[in-house]
């Protein structure tokens, strides 16, 4: 089965990221598309196992193995959190719905590192170009701050929430470059301070529900072997304990 059948055919979830996502989009923003599939349960039982993620088949397209996706979310990814919360889901089948109900078994006090962690890493960046550059790339400032907050509204209240809302403007005069870097500078400084300060006050757990998101991934596995297809004579073989056959 090659990766473009996987998506086509077994994504679970699927929604749009980015800037449309994050309510920052302008007329000539990107559609940023994101995924999640299932592959089938017999597919592991080869040498050759699906892949973790696939690229396309679309412009912008990106998808993940549902175990794959699950793993990174657990350790608070912030690319894949934000996707399992984006407000523009365009596909959810009952797997894909099952998954987006254990949005919050996802969520622990974990997000403050990793949030923090990529954020320090941009923000290197940043200095980096104003040093060589006399100013940063606005836009890559521009979701600094937007990552920035959002981590931050995410520890002080344990809800996720992807769009800017209200901070639209304020944030595309960053990008417009209206802003100075000094003020952007201060504004980032004040984010990490009130962002530390939440994780200190955070109604977040300590750590995600990894068994309660386990129990999820080995249900639906079992209940893909099961699912009659291809692979009825390899699903066959292993449950009578006769093996996979010979290939």
């Amino acid at each position: 089965m090659n990766p473009e059948t996987l998506v086509r055919d077994h994504t679970i979830y699927a929604c749009v990221m980015g800037s449309r996502a994050f309510g920052l989009a302008t007329d000539g923003s990107d559609t940023d598309r994101r995924g999640v599939f299932l592959a089938p349960t017999p597919l592991f039982w080869r040498f050759v196992k699906p892949p973790t993620h696939v690229e396309g088949p679309a412009e912008e397209q990106f998808s993940w193995e549902l175990e794959r996706f699950c793993e990174l979310a657990l350790r608070a990814n912030p690319n894949i959190l934000e996707c399992l919360h984006s407000p523009l889901v365009e596909h959810a089948d009952d797997t894909g719905r099952e998954l987006l109900g254990l949005r919050g078994a996802f969520l622990s006090r974990r997000v403050h590192e990793t949030f923090t962690r990529y954020a320090h890493g941009q923000r290197r960046k940043l200095d980096a170009d104003v040093r060589t550059h006399g100013a940063p790339r606005w836009k890559h400032a521009m979701h600094l701050l937007r990552l920035l907050t959002s981590a931050r509204d995410l520890l002080r209240t344990g809800t996720l929430t992807v769009d800017v809302g209200d901070r639209r403007e304020p944030l595309l005069a960053v990008k417009r470059g209206e802003v100075a870097w000094p003020e952007v500078a201060s504004w980032m400084a004040r984010l990490v301070e009130e962002g530390e300060e939440a994780a200190r006050r955070s109604p977040l757990p300590a750590e995600p529900d990894r068994r309660r998101v386990e129990d999820f991934l080995v249900r639906t596995r079992r209940a893909s072997a099961l699912q009659p297809g291809p692979y009825d004579e390899v699903v066959q073989g292993v449950v009578r304990g006769g093996g996979g056959g010979q290939r």
